[in-house]
């Protein structure tokens, strides 16, 4: 009996210390197994700014211009609401959609001319009036100064009410009252500042169609760089050996244009002869002309097959702007451009919207009989660049209003672009870069929260934030009139967000999704889970017979 009762005891002493071991390796995979291997797989997601990206979706621009109104002597008009100087608003909101708004802010400021600036406006010439007047005159970017000289001034011509030069200063009669000279400072502040059609061109990706113009998509898109190239297509070197200084010609024409532009993009330019290159288009022979024919319906498949031999966009990072001037073949001279109403094109170049512009070369007159071939064609460059120098400004976007007859609008001089052209062009190029930073922070934050197990790095985190404050300094520029700064927080807003929309570790093919993860795992963890399992089992059961046997009494 005493053996027997030893026996049992050492049994159950046995099956406790098999309980407890059970237990005990039950709770270490539990505590700190479970725990440690969730840790050290699970997905590395930094913290992203999701409210003020979704804030963004919601475009309220507030744009401020700061115009300056000085009056000359003999100029006031006698219906001011107050004496000199004090300030007056204009305001305009406009609603694009129920999540884009424009709100339009001309901050005017009235005052009278000083010592030096009644000085200027004494010059014989208006041209010399601006030029004197320029250093006087507040230099920022998106500023204006309107002068208003009396009506009876001989500084404008006959005829002529309002002068707008090349900087960022007009000359405007002051007309018979108040209401007269404030409809003529709209039409100024029209011509020379942003407008509501030259911002909602900008946000084309936002705006449905019809409220578009029919020139809104013709510009390129806003970029941190632009490629340029000239290319000159000889399609019969047997006939026509062509030389043309292309070099010389960007640097005289071109380069001026771009050096105004460098601020706001990197641009490179390179040029390239194509010989044995045909447009792909047969011209129609007209007889009454005796010459050759591209009509404007033709057009449009002129472009593919000459592309494909410029081969200049395939490994570009940035957009590229093709301008080709195509020499005819001998059979097909001389050749002329067509428009829609079938009238010959004075320039005989056509541009296509996004891509650049091509021009017909035609030789002046017939080779002589006796003359040997290749004839040598001298190319007239600034007949060339004339044209080419008009469709780039077309593609960046440089465009003016219709002019009312009374305007008299001052060249820009070799330069190519006025200062308040430039100044357009940059209140619509912020705008631009902002609502894409908008959506590129909207598609890639709809995108993290869609996939989770894509790996938000903090240097990918870092970016988006650095895009959002950003972004956010742009607007706020923007509604304090400061476009220089509005523009390039808007450049470093659209740098950080591409760098972070397409960062490679992004690439969610890169980690398993959990389906695959668990059918990784499982082979692992369940040779180990079934035994722990297991006991876990039998102690649950042993402990339920334990309870139901009867308790012994003595």
């Amino acid at each position: 009996m005493a053996a027997a009762a030893g026996a049992a005891a050492a049994d159950e002493a046995e099956k406790a210390r098999g309980r407890r071991a059970a237990l005990s390796f039950a709770a270490i995979a539990v505590v700190l197994g479970l725990p440690l291997w969730w840790r050290t797989t699970e997905t590395y997601r930094a913290a992203l700014p999701y409210a003020d990206i979704a804030a963004l979706g919601e475009l309220s621009f507030q744009l401020a211009a700061p115009v300056a109104v000085v009056f000359a002597p003999g100029s006031l008009p006698g219906d001011l609401p107050r004496p000199l100087p004090f300030r007056e608003t204009q305001e305009e909101e406009t609603l694009l959609n129920p999540r884009t708004s424009i709100m339009s802010r001309y901050e005017m400021v009235y005052r009278s001319t000083t010592a030096q600036e009644e000085a200027a406006l004494d010059a014989v010439t208006v041209q010399e009036a601006d030029a004197t007047l320029h250093p006087l005159q507040d230099a920022s970017l998106g500023s204006l100064t309107v002068y208003v000289i009396p009506e009876t001034s001989s500084l404008l011509p006959q005829g002529i009410s309002v002068y707008v030069g090349k900087h960022r200063s007009a000359l405007v009669r002051a007309g018979e009252g108040l209401a007269a000279l404030r409809a003529r400072l709209q039409q100024v502040t029209q011509v020379m500042s942003f407008t509501t059609s030259s911002i909602t061109a900008a946000l084309s990706d936002r705006v449905p169609a019809s409220q578009l113009g029919p020139d809104a998509r013709r510009h390129f898109k806003s970029s941190l760089g632009y490629e340029i190239t000239f290319s000159l297509l000889n399609p019969d070197p047997k006939s026509h050996a062509v030389h043309w200084d292309i070099e010389g010609a960007v640097s005289h024409y071109v380069q001026p244009f771009l050096d105004k532009l460098s601020f706001m993009a990197n641009f490179s330019v390179d040029s390239q002869i194509l010989y044995y290159a045909v447009l792909g288009v047969t011209p129609r022979f007209d007889k009454e002309s005796s010459s050759f024919l591209l009509s404007a319906h033709s057009l449009p498949h002129v472009i593919n097959p000459v592309e494909a031999r410029l081969g200049s966009s395939a490994a570009s990072l940035y957009p590229v702007l093709n301008f080709l001037l195509y020499v005819p073949e001998r059979s097909h001279s001389p050749l002329y451009i067509q428009d829609k109403d079938g009238a010959l094109v004075g320039t005989n170049a056509f541009h296509s919207p996004r891509w650049g512009g091509i021009m017909v070369y035609n030789v002046e007159g017939p080779a002589p009989p006796q003359a040997s071939l290749p004839l040598r064609v001298d190319v007239d460059m600034v007949r060339v660049m004339e044209v080419f120098l008009a469709q780039l400004r077309l593609l960046f976007g440089v465009s003016r209003e219709v002019l009312p007859p009374e305007f008299l609008l001052e060249s820009p001089g070799n330069e190519g672009l006025a200062d308040w052209e430039l100044d357009r062009l940059l209140w619509a190029r912020t705008v631009e870069n902002v609502a894409t930073v908008s959506t590129t922070l909207t598609s890639l934050a709809q995108l993290l929260d869609k996939i989770g197990n894509i790996v938000i790095k903090d240097d990918v985190a870092s970016e988006v934030y650095r895009a959002v404050a950003a972004v956010q300094s742009a607007m706020a520029e923007l509604a304090t009139g400061r476009l220089h700064s509005a523009f390039q927080a808007s450049k470093e807003a659209v740098t950080s967000s591409e760098r972070a929309f397409f960062d490679p570790s992004l690439l969610h093919l890169l980690y398993f999704p959990d389906d695959q993860k668990f059918a990784i795992y499982i082979p692992l963890f369940l040779p180990m889970a079934v035994p722990i399992l297991l006991s876990l089992a039998k102690i649950f059961r042993e402990a339920k017979q334990r309870k139901k046997e009867p308790t012994k009494t003595d």
